[in-house]
């Protein structure tokens, strides 16, 4: 029995980053044996076991053939016979192949070392081919190391191209979709993860509706970039450099799908995107089965976005039915965070990344305003059930013009 880390330990380490999860293999055992020696199995796919004390995954060496459509269709072969090199060529790239001993000595059959030397995120072999949650998974990489200047390599992503069109990425599980989609988004540069997607055809496949807005041109005055899709980009970009959540993330990458409604002789204006967008948000959203608060800012970052841009002029009566739209009395992180893609989207823009959003402390103003509105006085004067609720109503929106008055002194 021989154990050895590999993946992504290996390669975080000769990358000088921070290691966090460490996988182990272990070659020359058998099932028996690990059980003998106190590990526990888990999963019901292949031998993996978890380290009695440690709680870490140690995989026996496996083969894999290709069995079906899907990330799913394979079947695993697992025997003391298996190499660690025949366990290592079954891995997407060779930056995630490499596998090290407990004296640190490297095993890199497939020149992962290499590759990280030159930049480059390459598969290890026309296997990778077989599996289309790989097309996510390189441009998630793509994704986390752009910083460090890497690249895919033209030969990987004319791999990626074919995967792209053969139908496969259709097979897809739409939770896994979304693990990557969502880890995707939560790096460094997730920006790079939709190019890389867009590169490779595969943009088109999962998301048409993002793809559309390539190519399609806004009003120079409002937006010095143009083209619609490097707007969304720019956003995506400004999302990640103010370390925003997922959900504002997630609104970002889809708050301008109406744009690739509009018909071409109507550009570079984009009347009503806003609501046009809503039905190819709730597609995008249904498609990938996206977490019900990711699913639910998009949405109203869809609607509204513009709404915020033009928070200084908008009636007292608007205000409020935009703070009534987000429920800020009871879901106030919500309006926050529609506050935060508002944000995002302004900055979004060439020239502007630095530009002040003097709207964001006037939307947080007007929903304290609102919310300070007290509702134990007007029961006391006897209102109940609709009644209070119209009463409440007329208060707040009192309220809110002398906010507004105030603001603008």
């Amino acid at each position: 029995m021989r154990i050895y880390k590999v993946g992504g330990a290996v390669r975080d380490r000769l990358l000088g980053k921070p290691v966090t999860d460490i996988d182990w293999v272990v070659v020359g055992a058998t099932t028996e044996e690990m059980l003998a020696k106190g590990f526990r199995p888990v999963g019901a796919d292949f031998p993996v076991f978890l380290h009695p004390k440690s709680g870490e995954e140690y995989a026996l060496a496996r083969t894999e053939r290709k069995s079906g459509r899907g990330y799913g269709g394979f079947t695993f072969h697992a025997s003391p016979e298996v190499t660690l090199e025949e366990d290592l060529i079954r891995r997407d790239l060779t930056i995630n192949a490499m596998a090290e001993d407990d004296q640190q000595n490297l095993t890199d059959p497939y020149h992962g070392q290499r590759d990280i030397e030159a930049r480059l995120l390459r598969h290890v072999s026309p296997a990778f081919a077989e599996d289309p949650l790989r097309v996510l998974r390189v441009a998630r990489f793509a994704a986390r190391y752009a910083a460090l200047g890497f690249t895919v390599a033209p030969e990987t992503l004319e791999l990626m191209r074919q995967l792209s069109e053969s139908g496969e990425l259709e097979a897809l599980t739409p939770e896994r979709s979304w693990k990557e989609i969502s880890r995707a988004l939560m790096e460094d540069q997730p920006q790079v993860f939709v190019e890389v997607l867009r590169a490779c055809g595969a943009l088109k496949v999962l998301m048409p509706e993002v793809d559309a807005l390539f190519g399609v041109p806004q009003p120079p005055a409002h937006h010095p970039e143009i083209d619609t899709g490097a707007h969304t980009l720019s956003v995506l970009q400004q999302a990640a450099i103010h370390k925003q959540p997922l959900t504002v993330r997630w609104s970002c990458l889809l708050h301008d799908l109406g744009k690739g409604l509009t018909p071409e002789e109507e550009w570079p204006r984009h009347i009503a995107h806003e609501l046009k967008g809503l039905r190819l948000i709730k597609a995008v959203n249904e498609r990938f089965k996206v977490p019900r608060d990711c699913q639910e800012l998009a949405v109203l970052v869809g609607e509204y976005h513009t709404h915020g841009h033009r928070a200084l002029e908008l009636k007292p009566s608007t205000l409020l039915e935009l703070l009534q739209s987000f429920d800020v009395y009871r879901r106030p992180q919500r309006f926050e965070e529609f506050i935060a893609a508002c944000e995002m989207d302004a900055r979004g823009r060439k020239g502007r990344e630095e530009t002040s959003y003097p709207q964001a402390d006037y939307l947080r103003g007007a929903a304290t305003a609102a919310r300070s509105v007290a509702v134990q006085p007007l029961m006391e004067k006897g209102f109940k059930g609709p009644e209070l609720g119209e009463a409440i109503k007329r208060e707040r929106l009192k309220a809110l013009k002398a906010y507004k008055e105030a603001a603008s002194t």
